[in-house]
């Protein structure tokens, strides 16, 4: 960029430094909301759960290997749904 585009470009900075923080931002939500919904996340939550009693063996069983099929198709492994 030459000096010369810079100057007459100066006046949208403010403009073009806002749509930068806002697109970090979104990228940031939108990794938080992955983060959320993984099934890594939920075999944690799965773990707790079963660790506290609230989910009969069985039942836990049955999420576990449905997580773990999740996991595997996420990764693109053999034995995924």
């Amino acid at each position: 960029m030459g000096i010369l585009t810079g100057l007459l470009l100066l006046p949208v900075a403010p403009v073009r430094g806002v749509g930068w923080v806002a697109n970090v931002l979104a990228e940031e939500a939108e990794r938080e909301l992955e983060s959320r919904e993984s099934p890594e996340r939920a075999l944690a939550d799965l773990e707790a759960a079963r660790a506290n009693g609230e989910i009969s063996e069985e039942d836990a069983e049955a999420l576990e290997t449905q997580l773990i099929e999740r996991m595997l198709a996420r990764h693109g492994l053999p034995g995924g749904a």
